[in-house]
Formats: C-alpha cells, structure tokens, sequence
C-alpha cells in the first residue's frame, strides 16, 4: 500500500512535490558532478578534493559533500591522525551515476564546438542592450 505523504511522480510531470525532482537538483549540480568525478579515482581528502576543483570555495565544496552524504552517494571516514583528517570515497550507489556522467562528459567533450558557433551566432544577432 503506498503512503499518502509519499508524492506522486509522473514522467515529465516535474510536481514540485517529488522527490526526484529535488535528487535531480542536487546531483545535476556542476560541483557534485566534479566532485564524484574526482571520487572516481578513489578516496580523496577534503583539501585535494578542493585543490581538484579551481574556483571551488570552502564553504560550497562542504555542502555539496554534505547534499552527497546525505544522499548516500559518498561516504565520509574520520582519519585518526595528528591533526584528524577526513576521507570521502564515493559509495556503491554513487558509483552507478559515473556511466550516464562519463557520457554526459563526452558529449559536452564532443560537442563544445557547435555550442560555441551557437552562443556566438545568438550574441551576433543580440543587442545586449
């Protein structure tokens, strides 16, 4: 029997009450794609996860890892060293999203020209006015 507090999601409806759409939000999000694609190559502490990440400020990269924890898509290890340190490795359910982004990565990989020749045919007929 369903729950009814649970929303009802129907394809490309987009309800603002379902839950995907909020999961949507948060892993389109450009820093958590760079940041689970920087996992990708294993566990990583906080400081090279943000040195990965040119532009990346403190406070958005502890969020994002924050959003991504809380959605079980990274796991984060306390290190019992001097100072402690903190690990995140992408978990299991994480590591489903890496086909659909590498492919997403290699589109925009592919197709950055005609984008390009796109935004520059859109600003050409603009008056930025």
């Amino acid at each position: 029997m369903k729950d009814s507090a649970t929303p009802t999601c129907t394809p490309r409806q987009f309800s603002a009450t379902c839950p995907s759409r909020e999961l949507f939000d948060q892993i389109a999000d450009k820093w958590s794609m760079m940041v689970l694609t920087v996992l990708d190559g294993g566990p990583q502490r906080f400081n090279t996860i943000r040195r990965s990440l040119e532009g990346v400020s403190q406070k958005s990269l502890s969020q994002t890892l924050r959003r991504l924890e809380r959605n079980g898509l990274v796991t984060r290890r306390v290190l019992a060293t001097a100072p402690v340190a903190v690990e995140y490795e992408m978990s299991a359910l994480g590591r489903t999203l890496l086909p659909p982004f590498r492919t997403l990565y290699r589109w925009t990989r592919d197709n950055i020209p005609a984008v390009e020749a796109a935004r520059a045919a859109f600003d050409a007929g603009h008056d930025p006015r």
